[in-house]
């Protein structure tokens, strides 16, 4: 286990040098979120009038599910991350090292983690600079981070696993851009539960992007209600566990066709 954690530091490290070697990647993954916001954030603000929403400012509502959004969708390039590993032959020489084959796909999803976390907070300082206000304070906070770096986890780790299983950059754009929108707008990330269709709540109630839009949004109210953030919180370091375990899984199987 310390060769795990001591092989995925060292190789986290490696690839967080490389972002830092271009930071304008993680500006430019913010573009979208940002537009989304604050042209969302304009758009639907009159929607809280209507009876049942539920929320007095529209941004307020709407941060925690841009936020999630980002997530999901900057953690489900990481697969194209392993395909360029595949395509330098850089993988196949640490195939040949004694390095962790466990800690060899867990970095990029570490690696992940920590730009979600740093492009989360941005959103959430962008989203009180354009007037939303986060009564929960800084637990509130720490938790929307916490569940944007779960839900990243989870799709990071999924992400892996497409790559390793079908090696080709045009089937992981193909999954990303056929998962994206459905799994966004099957949330409540933009739109109140009460207000949508009875069979979209339900869609709603099972989909991980809306687990941490909505453990975000409890956390970050007024009156924050911990059970519900606790036990939906719960539920996606559980799926992130599973979606890891499944990388290294199909990583194992990579290994042993070359």
């Amino acid at each position: 286990m310390g060769t795990v954690f001591t092989h995925g530091r060292y190789l986290t490290g490696r690839r967080l040098r490389a972002v830092l070697r271009q930071p304008a990647f993680v500006g430019v993954g913010l573009v979208q979120p940002v537009i989304w916001m604050f042209l969302f954030g304009q758009l639907f603000k009159k929607i809280v009038d209507l009876p049942g929403f539920g929320s007095g400012n529209y941004l307020d509502f709407l941060v925690p599910g841009v936020v999630a959004m980002n997530a999901m969708n900057g953690a489900m390039w990481a697969g194209m991350g392993a395909m360029e590993e595949i395509q330098r032959g850089t993988l196949d020489r640490f195939l040949t090292a004694p390095t962790s084959r466990v800690a060899l796909m867990t970095a990029t999803v570490a690696e992940m983690a920590v730009t979600t976390a740093a492009q989360t907070a941005i959103i959430l300082v962008l989203g009180r600079v354009g007037g939303a206000h986060y009564p929960g304070g800084a637990a509130g906070i720490a938790v929307v981070v916490a569940a944007s770096v779960l839900v990243g986890t989870v799709f990071g780790g999924m992400s892996n696993a497409i790559g390793m299983t079908v090696r080709e950059r045009e089937a992981i754009i193909g999954v990303n851009v056929f998962l994206m929108l459905p799994l966004t707008f099957l949330s409540s990330a933009f739109m109140a539960p009460t207000l949508m269709p009875s069979w979209m709540r339900h869609i709603a109630a099972c989909n991980p992007v809306d687990w941490a839009v909505r453990s975000g949004r409890l956390a970050l109210a007024a009156h924050p209600d911990w059970p519900g953030v606790a036990w939906r919180l719960g539920a996606l370091a559980a799926l992130a566990v599973a979606a890891v375990a499944l990388s290294v899984l199909t990583f194992r199987s990579y290994q042993r066709s070359v």
